[in-house]
């Protein structure tokens, strides 16, 4: 009589080094949260940047290990997904929020911004890419290479000004995120790693100037 294999537990995919690299990016995501309700925004966008770097380093990594089983894989691809609506979704909502002294309209915004995120995502886990190598509509991680890019532009507004701005870039990110124009995939590509990585640490070093 045989018997069915033991099913793994919960944590022990928490060994596995691609979901380590999601953690990871989580980790830097509460981190860009918690700095946006404080209104440290410098932190903030590093948080942010990193959890970018994290997401793409989790797939690399991924492709590149040896003897994952397809639930692994599928397991990873979950975890991927609830992450990404937190980093991409959530973080920039509260971005948001905390621009707009969380007033309610801002708060029509941030909800936007939310679920759009997660429709985005719903729709990508059904369709998957469109012919395997473009994504329909702007992929979520570039929500946050654009925000701290914008961001870096807030010294020249006062704080209600640029919030306004800050809301009309939301508005357009989230159009092109639900739009059906066709995006590459860049995460996968060796040199676009490698220029994420000089952005992320550009980025980095900007905003830590900020802070000292």
């Amino acid at each position: 009589m045989t018997t069915k294999p033991q099913q793994p537990t919960i944590l022990s995919y928490v060994k596995d080094l691609p979901n380590l690299c999601s953690l990871a990016g989580l980790a830097c995501t509460i981190l860009a949260i918690y700095f946006c309700i404080k209104g440290v925004y410098a932190a903030a966008m590093i948080g942010m940047i990193w959890a970018v770097a994290f997401d793409w380093a989790d797939g690399l990594v991924a492709r590149r290990m040896k003897g994952r089983t397809g639930d692994d894989s599928k397991f990873g691809g979950q975890l991927d997904v609830s992450i990404d609506i937190v980093s991409y979704g959530v973080t920039p909502a509260i971005l948001l929020l905390s621009y707009g002294d969380f007033s309610l309209i801002y708060l029509i915004g941030s909800f936007l911004m939310v679920a759009t995120s997660a429709l985005r995502l719903s729709y990508f886990s059904t369709f998957g890419l469109a012919g395997g190598t473009k994504y329909t509509g702007l992929a979520l991680d570039n929500n946050s290479i654009l925000i701290v890019f914008i961001v870096l532009f807030s010294s020249f507004f006062d704080k209600d000004m640029f919030a306004i701005i800050l809301y009309v870039c939301f508005m357009i990110i989230i159009a092109l995120n639900v739009s059906q124009i066709k995006t590459p995939k860049l995460s996968g590509n060796p040199r676009n790693v490698v220029i994420l990585a000089i952005y992320t640490l550009g980025i980095s070093a900007i905003y830590g100037r900020q802070l000292l």
